[in-house]
């Protein structure tokens, strides 16, 4: 009986080009200033299953993330960012072969900013 469990929280620094590197934690969290696209790296073996958390949030001008290509969306497409500043989207992706396929799965959109 499992009642309670935490998971590392990384805060990622916006730049062109970012890694999320699993082995860091499990929940990433970045606000960005420019377009950016990701990279994940050094997830679980394979015969394991692999699974984090990626909260994004706008600044001030709307911005795109290219996903890795490893990523299946349902339906083959990813989700449509929001836009307005502050505006906070929440994904998630696992893994069942070591990364040769991440499922990602929309969360949340267009979510306030915690005060």
């Amino acid at each position: 009986e499992m009642k309670d469990y935490s998971e590392t929280k990384t805060a990622l620094s916006p730049a062109a080009s970012v890694t999320i590197d699993i082995t860091n934690g499990n929940v990433f969290t970045i606000t960005v200033d420019q377009n950016t696209t990701l990279t994940f790296s050094n997830p679980s073996g394979t015969g394991k299953s692999c699974a984090f958390t990626f909260i994004f949030t706008q600044d001030s001008s709307p911005r795109t993330i290219t996903w890795p290509t490893s990523v299946d969306w349902a339906g083959g497409t990813a989700p449509t960012l929001s836009t307005a500043s502050g505006k906070i989207d929440i994904f998630t992706f696992f893994t069942l072969d070591a990364g040769t396929i991440w499922y990602g799965f929309t969360a949340g959109q267009d979510m306030l900013t915690p005060s």
